[in-house]
């Protein structure tokens, strides 16, 4: 039987230290022996697996621990080793030996999935310039290195620039009382708000004093302003540079290339087409907002009052409560909740890892073991890490610790995220849902021969398509009802499922534009350069957001995703739509449906990336993907 990665109970600094270095040496004896081969020899294929295996494990392992142990220490080194691993995959990929090695096997001596691997990898090679002069290698080797540095100093002053805003304890007036009592007055009858997401979203939405939210959000829109500014300016000047070295127009002509949209020009033919199609209802929905804003004397609807006044109106036109809401989600049932519902639903089993087995980080992660529920076959293991604390990564995501390999071994994923302790928003469990979908699929995709095609492989902007779809099991009265219920046992009631999902209509409009905002942001830096980011960010802002920015604010300094999606922030949108699509297949009265879920989880979920997200798409529907479902959406 395959065993999971054997944490240490102590001394993580040597521990990772020796894992590395192991995982590296192994890489390199890989590809020794790959080159020792006869030229068209298809064992040179097992040997790259076995190469970039040992690559992927180092390199997800120091990715994540370089987010989430508390010991700056650790962080140091899971940082150093994430330089180590970049800069060898680099030289491995700029080697002619290899390539050549590589390309000397006949494709039609393969299986179709060693043919595909072998199509992947010879291309990433051409994109890395290897058929360039050593000249131009020479360049990519700095750059790429450079680059590697600029994204962790970009995303570190993200993580450690948290900053706090004092406001009067007045100000937690219209707060939900367990915020209130986790928000005690200093001395000095002040209360500290972090820029963390459980105190600065909470008090966005339900806060009283406007002037209290504009601070706030004054500080957490500025949150790693300025120190980001020359960090992004280079990386941004340093992907056109390498983009054009390699012959590509710019950054997003290279970054699209190999995901479904296919070049940067229809990025922003997707970005244009959505926004025109969001703006009759965002419009609508503003106006709706700015009319209850001017009862309070208040006639812009910014980014410190949006979440408000949209949540007044939820109270006040649909009955929805959001502070009587939360009650219904205490975290530890949510948690539960979460892992019933997707056993039942992909026929799985997590069976509890103690946490003196597991040797975790942090006492806050819990540890699952996964195994197909029918016949009991190990699948992987999941780490649940949820909770804020201080430089832990300060957004959600599912990070790859070991990826799977048929026979070799087990997928192991983590769910990072900042959840608080107690009462849940409800939209809190909507990212619960989705963070863990992308651990889903990680998992059940993770039973691949090639690493390369382990878990979530799949072009870049279809792997939101997953947890998207997976969303919709957080609005059904059934699924919630299994898990969703107040102090007493008593399940969230139908009528205000109903009534919640009715008010979750409103501002879909609005909040379409906002991520086409974010998209565009993305996109038009990447292209652009621009010498004053904080002018092109209030530029299209007015011209895509129909919500204003603050004076003085620079969003842009904050916005991880410049560093892991880039220019590509439009994928969400496009997954979206795909997932809207998906969705179809599924009966919505029953969302339980063992048999469409299966043929999910195994047309979908289990091929990883083997094969094109176009291609699993069609294979559930019976049909190509298209805008049909969406538009419905939004314009209903």
């Amino acid at each position: 039987m395959l065993a999971t990665l054997a944490l240490p109970a102590s001394d993580w600094l040597g521990w990772l230290h020796e894992h590395g270095e192991g995982e590296l040496s192994a890489a390199r004896q890989s590809v020794t022996e790959l080159l020792a081969l006869p030229r068209g020899d298809a064992g040179m294929l097992p040997l790259w697996n076995d190469a970039t295996t040992a690559l992927r494990n180092a390199g997800a392992l120091a990715n994540l621990l370089a987010s989430v142990h508390p010991d700056e220490a650790v962080i140091e080194r899971a940082e150093a080793l994430e330089v180590e691993v970049r800069s060898y995959e680099t030289d491995l990929y700029l080697d002619p030996d290899v390539y050549a090695a590589l390309a000397s096997v006949q494709p039609g001596e393969l299986d179709d999935g060693a043919a595909r691997l072998l199509t992947k990898v010879l291309q990433s090679f051409r994109r890395s310039g290897v058929d360039r002069d050593e000249q131009v290698r020479g360049r990519v080797r700095e750059l790429e290195a450079r680059l590697t540095e600029l994204g962790q100093t970009f995303s570190r002053n993200i993580r450690d620039g948290r900053a706090i805003t004092r406001v009067p304890s007045s100000a937690l007036a219209g707060l939900p009382a367990d915020y209130v009592a986790a928000h005690p007055a200093h001395d000095d009858g002040m209360v500290s708000i972090s820029t963390e997401y459980p105190d600065v979203h909470p008090f966005l939405t339900f806060a009283t004093d406007a002037a209290a939210r504009r601070s706030v959000a004054h500080t957490f829109f500025n949150l790693a302003w300025p120190v980001n500014d020359p960090v992004l300016a280079e990386l941004l000047s340093l992907r056109h540079e390498l983009a054009s070295l390699l012959g590509y127009a710019d950054w997003p002509d290279y970054d699209a290339e190999v995901k479904m949209i296919g070049s940067g020009a229809a990025i922003a033919e997707f970005i244009d087409t959505v926004s025109a199609a969001a703006l009759p209802a965002g419009e609508r929905e503003i106006a709706v907002l700015r009319e209850r804003a001017v009862q309070d004397g208040e006639r812009v609807i910014d980014v410190s009052n949006w979440r408000y006044y949209t949540e007044l109106i939820k109270r006040e036109r649909y009955g929805v409560d959001a502070t009587q809401v939360r009650r219904y989600f205490d975290f530890t049932k949510v948690h539960d909740g979460l892992l019933e519902v997707t056993a039942r639903l992909f026929g799985l089993r997590f069976t509890p890892v103690a946490p003196s087995d597991a040797h975790a980080w942090h006492p806050d992660v819990t540890t699952y073991d996964v195994s197909a529920a029918d016949h009991g076959t190990p699948l992987g293991r999941i780490h649940l890490d949820l909770h804020p604390r201080e430089r832990k990564y300060n957004h959600a995501a599912n990070f790859d610790m070991v990826p799977g390999v048929l026979d070799a071994q087990l997928p192991e994923s983590v769910l990072v995220c900042n959840f608080p302790r107690g009462l849940m928003d409800h939209r809190d469990v909507v990212t619960l849902f989705h963070e863990f979908g992308h651990l889903i699929h990680n998992i059940v995709g993770g039973q691949q021969r090639w690493v390369r095609f382990s878990g979530v492989a799949t072009e870049w902007d279809f792997v939101e398509a997953p947890s998207q779809l997976l969303e919709e099991w957080a609005w059904d009265a059934s699924v919630l009802r299994t898990f969703a219920t107040d102090s007493e046992g008593v399940p969230i009631p139908v009528e205000l499922v109903t009534a919640m999902k009715a008010a979750d209509e409103f501002g879909k409009g609005f909040l379409a534009r906002t991520q086409m905002f974010y998209a565009a942001l993305a996109y038009r830096l990447h292209v652009e350069r621009p010498a004053d980011p904080t002018a092109r960010m209030l530029e299209l802002a007015a011209a895509y957001s129909l919500i204003d920015p603050l004076p003085d604010t620079h969003f842009y300094a904050g916005f991880g995703h410049l560093e892991g999606y880039t220019s590509g922030y439009y994928t969400y949108m496009w997954s979206l739509v795909i997932a809207k699509d998906l969705f179809s297949a599924f009966d919505r009265d029953d969302l339980f449906d063992a048999e469409v879920a299966t043929r999910y989880r195994d047309q979908v979920l289990r091929p990883g990336g083997s094969r094109d997200a176009a291609d699993l798409v069609e294979s559930l529907l019976g049909r190509p993907y298209n805008t049909e479902a969406f538009e419905a959406w939004l314009n209903s």
